[in-house]
């Protein structure tokens, strides 16, 4: 695991643990909510449960790769190696599996910003 990974993970890991509403936990290299994993540190890249079709769409356009493993409620596991993407793909994952009525932005754009936009970025260190 790099340094890098090392910081944005704790950087991602920061930002959800800051929000009380989210109820998330940080155990090792894995995130949870409500006891459920949704995003673990796997080497240099993040893993996030995704409904199968934003899964397809993440990979189809390279945003994400292919992980194993089985995801909780049917989804399917993907590989974030992009650093800039973490933080995005985690927050909205936690909030959709675990919030009612709160559904994932499309995913016709090619950069997926809108939480960077709203929150701003990991850190200095990430951007370029």
């Amino acid at each position: 695991m790099s340094t890098e990974s090392d910081r944005a993970f704790s950087s991602v890991s920061d930002v959800l643990l800051g929000d009380p509403d989210d109820d998330v936990q940080r155990e090792g290299t894995r995130l949870t909510v409500k006891g459920t994993v949704f995003a673990r540190l796997e080497g240099d890249e993040l893993l996030v449960a995704l409904p199968a079709a934003r899964a397809a769409d993440l990979v189809s356009r390279g945003i994400a790769g292919s992980a194993s493993g089985d995801a909780a409620s049917g989804g399917v596991w993907v590989s974030i190696h992009d650093v800039e993407n973490w933080i995005e793909l985690a927050a909205f994952v936690c909030l959709t599996s675990h919030h009612e009525g709160y559904s994932l932005p499309p995913t016709q754009g090619q950069g997926i910003s809108s939480f960077q936009r709203d929150h701003g970025p990991l850190g200095p260190e990430y951007s370029q």
